[in-house]
């Protein structure tokens, strides 16, 4: 009987002292596993870091790109805006020297004339005298005409465009069907156009065209109908009028002219 509550106690006292160590690798199981998760956590967080750098060099790259094509697009407006300029600049150079044209020559059946001064002004330009047709004892009078019309053209050369202008309306009420009415009706919306006056400019170009369709100076009145257009900001119907000058009148001086200022105003719609 003594015999058998030994060994019991000592079974017991077995149990109880191996009680602790399952208990501490249960612990350090639990340890373990804690561990591997801090390392998983950690991988992940780096994973998350690495794709975090990937987009800031991204970002870095994106705005270096756009910094550089900003500068490519202000470079490319800057010459599109020199072109335009450069353009402009030069089809008002043509303009402002057709202002001031030479003196066109006397009809072969008029009475002589004054000749006409030996060096023009630098802007002038060659004129072709008109065609004159009819019975030229009825054309004696011209010699009066033409002294009337020189008085006018040399103050238009003179770049005096006001006295010009009145000077030009004088010789068309003394002169209304003469030799030089057509000529002076250009020059008249020319002094007209000289002053930035572009409303009347385009009157007298018109009456031109109305009443001189086949005359010399039709095709650049036509120019002229379109430039006034533009000055006085119809750039619609200028655009119209012009594209008529490059159509009715290819190959012309008229319609080079007028090819390069809707060039120069489809430029300068697109910079704006």
């Amino acid at each position: 009987m003594r015999l058998g509550i030994k060994l019991m106690l000592v079974v017991a006292a077995a149990l109880v002292a191996a009680a602790p160590a399952h208990a501490q690798r249960q612990s350090l199981a639990d340890r373990v596993g804690s561990l591997e998760q801090q390392m998983y956590n950690n991988s992940a967080n780096q994973d998350l870091l690495n794709q975090i750098n990937q987009l800031r060099q991204q970002v870095t790259s994106l705005q270096a790109s756009i910094e550089q094509l900003q500068h490519d697009n202000a470079q490319l407006k800057q010459s599109a805006q020199d072109q335009y300029l450069d353009l402009d600049s030069r089809l008002n150079r043509l303009e402002g020297g057709s202002a001031a044209p030479a003196l066109p020559a006397v009809p072969a059946s008029a009475p002589k004339a004054p000749a006409a001064p030996a060096k023009p002004a630098a802007a002038a330009t060659s004129e072709r005298p008109p065609s004159v047709h009819g019975d030229p004892g009825s054309l004696a009078v011209t010699g009066d005409e033409r002294t009337s019309y020189n008085v006018a053209f040399d103050a238009l050369k003179a770049g005096k465009y006001d006295d010009s202008a009145q000077l030009f309306l004088s010789f068309l009420e003394l002169y209304p069907n003469g030799v030089y009415a057509p000529n002076a009706l250009y020059w008249l919306g020319e002094s007209y156009y000289a002053t930035r006056n572009f409303p009347m400019a385009e009157s007298q170009f018109r009456e031109l065209l109305s009443r001189y369709p086949t005359h010399d100076k039709a095709a650049g009145g036509l120019l002229k109908v379109g430039l006034s257009q533009y000055g006085e900001g119809k750039v619609d119907q200028a655009q119209q009028t012009l594209e008529t000058v490059v159509a009715q009148y290819p190959g012309s001086d008229a319609a080079r002219t007028a090819q390069d200022r809707l060039q120069s105003i489809r430029l300068g719609n697109q910079i704006r």
